[in-house]
């Protein structure tokens, strides 16, 4: 055997185990943290009153390096463009950690598998959430993120859902 075919085997395994601690942050499937919903939040525009809109960033103990971007991202946005929405408590944000305890029943009402980006309206026909998953794909841009999410709060706000 030669050299390279005994520290080939040993290359992979190293990569392996690299490929998988990068996303060990994001992946936590704990049972606390729930079971995962993929329904819509509806495919049609309501006209009903918004009461509420919650923007939750949930997470796990660990987190990686895009997990703390979604969320403070997200923060920045809410805070920055939503002054007067927060103030009211129309609109909510918050960094949740799905894995306390006393967090267990909120990751659970939204259905939480790891680190996400939930947004909850409650409106005169009841509570709808959807994970958002397009955040992820802009957190390298934050101008990007910023305008994307300011959209789609205030489309929440306005009562649509589509």
């Amino acid at each position: 055997m030669t050299d390279l075919q005994r520290i080939f085997p040993i290359v992979i395994f190293v990569a392996l185990i690299v490929a998988i601690s990068f996303t060990a942050g994001c992946t936590d499937s704990s049972p606390h943290m729930g079971t995962a919903s993929s329904a819509p939040l509806s495919t049609a525009n309501t006209n009903s009153a918004v009461e509420r809109v919650e923007v939750y960033h949930f997470h796990g103990n660990s987190q990686c390096t895009s997990c703390i971007a979604v969320g403070d991202l997200a923060e920045k946005t809410v805070n920055d463009n939503f002054k007067a929405e927060l103030a009211s408590g129309r609109l909510v944000f918050a960094h949740v950690n799905a894995e306390k305890p006393e967090n267990v029943a909120l990751a659970s009402k939204y259905g939480v598998t790891g680190s996400s980006l939930w947004i909850g309206v409650y409106d005169a026909n009841g509570f709808h959430k959807k994970e958002d998953t397009r955040v992820w794909s802009l957190i390298g841009n934050k101008d990007a993120y910023n305008f994307y999410l300011t959209g789609l709060i205030s489309k929440r706000l306005n009562g649509d859902l589509s």
